[in-house]
């Protein structure tokens, strides 16, 4: 008689949401583009097993338990929690660095960590596995990482797909759920099909314009509408979220003026993370709306950009656009050119959105500068007020002389120069 599996939760409401949750029985393959997408919603189907009470085993190929152990943080202080190491034999070559953890940190935890003598023999993980299984009770959880890690380990997909076949519906049959971990683009499109047919679940996770995106390619058993249908995600430590979810209204685009701003200042997002102390990759996310910046974070980046720092929370549409601008201007930061080599200065403010950005530049008489004054990508306009001046562009030297017009299309000046003694004024403008 059949009987119809009982249905879990991801530990995720808005992805149990788009799956239709978990059924017991389900092996669950995550393709990660990246190599660290998967890890957060691994983290929460640990933490809901943990909630409910069930034993999950967790098998590494990938990383040491002591380093898996601190990405887990207090999820590893749980003993329900059986940790598999395939990596101290295996891709950590026996190397005493690895093997310490046994004699020092190991018996500090309250999980238990299991070395496998010989991971490079499927055989003997399998039956590491599921001796461990025999000895707990209820729907035992899997966390699988990698079978990337395993064919590279067994070297070669015949072994890797000879394990998984044999194991996925051994899994199904023992009433398991399991997580399998598998980078994106490192195995043939033959493995890929024969993982998919086998697996009851399959989801992508790629980066498409610098956002995290996942995508529902297999959901045995459910009918959903949304298979197929990429969605933008973001994740900031356990926390997950779909772009989809986030009210309409009242939404404020911090990542958009935090970009906006940073171009018009001509800083990359390296610069502007060593300006502000902390990782290119954290700008680059927050700049994706993907995580929002700390406090302390967000008042040295209006620090550093020169702008109020409730310019970052402002609505579009909503500010008001006076028509004259009083002052000199802001002074303009140079950092890839001699400091003494020019001046500058912005005309408009930076949080003003006018689709140019006009500029006073003087370079003094005698001054050569190695390369232009932005690392703009758009087109470029200038009009020399006074003084005169050589430009170099694609290797030709070109003479300016006061009230001529330059205009950049695509190539940028490779050098500027000033021989004479005076100071050459020009007004500039970036368009955006």
């Amino acid at each position: 008689m059949f009987t119809e599996k009982k249905r879990v939760s991801t530990g995720l409401r808005a992805l149990d949401q788009r799956l239709d949750g978990l059924f017991i029985g389900d092996n669950v393959i995550w393709y990660d583009e990246a190599g660290s997408l998967a890890f957060p919603f691994a983290l929460n189907f640990i933490q809901e097993s943990q909630n409910q009470n069930k034993p999950l085993i967790y098998i590494t190929f990938d990383r040491s338990p002591k380093s898996l152990l601190e990405e887990l943080g207090p999820l590893a202080k749980n003993e329900n929690l059986t940790i598999v190491d395939c990596f101290t034999h295996g891709k950590g070559d026996s190397s005493d660095v690895f093997s310490r953890f046994y004699e020092t940190d190991g018996s500090q935890w309250p999980c238990r960590v299991v070395k496998v003598n010989e991971p490079a023999k499927p055989d003997q993980v399998s039956e590491t596995i599921y001796g461990i299984h025999q000895q707990l009770k209820g729907d035992v959880r899997f966390v699988f990482e990698s079978l990337t890690g395993m064919q590279e380990l067994w070297e070669g997909e015949e072994n890797l797909l000879k394990f998984y076949s044999r194991s996925c519906p051994r899994l199904y049959e023992l009433d398991t759920i399991a997580y399998w971990i598998i980078e994106k683009g490192a195995h043939t499109h033959r493995l890929k099909a024969q993982i998919n047919q086998i697996a009851q679940v399959a989801i992508e996770l790629s980066i498409r314009r610098g956002k995290s995106m996942l995508s529902i390619l297999k959901a045995h058993n459910r009918r959903l509408d949304n298979l197929d249908k990429p969605e933008f995600f973001w994740a900031d430590g356990m926390s997950v979220g779909f772009d989809a979810d986030r009210p309409m209204t009242e939404k404020i685009d911090l990542g958009g003026r935090l970009k906006s701003v940073r171009l018009r200042k001509g800083l990359s997002q390296k610069e502007l993370a060593g300006l502000v102390g902390v990782t290119p990759s954290t700008i680059s996310q927050i700049e994706s709306n993907l995580i929002y910046p700390s406090l302390p974070a967000l008042v040295k980046m209006a620090q550093v950009l020169a702008v109020e720092t409730a310019f970052f929370f402002k609505r579009n549409g909503v500010d008001q656009k006076p028509v004259v601008f009083s002052g000199p201007g802001k002074s303009v930061h140079f950092p890839h050119l001699p400091k003494s080599g020019i001046e500058g200065w912005q005309l408009l403010p930076v949080d003003f959105a006018a689709g140019v950005d006009p500029y006073i530049l003087e370079i003094p008489g005698g001054t050569k500068l190695p390369a232009h004054f932005f690392p703009h990508k758009g087109q470029e306009f200038g009009y020399l007020v006074e003084g005169q001046l050589e430009v170099t562009i694609n290797n030709s030297v070109q003479t300016v002389r006061a009230g001529d017009v330059i205009l950049l299309t695509r190539e940028n000046p490779t050098q500027w120069k000033n021989s004479r003694k005076d100071t050459a004024r020009l007004l500039w403008l970036k368009i955006l």
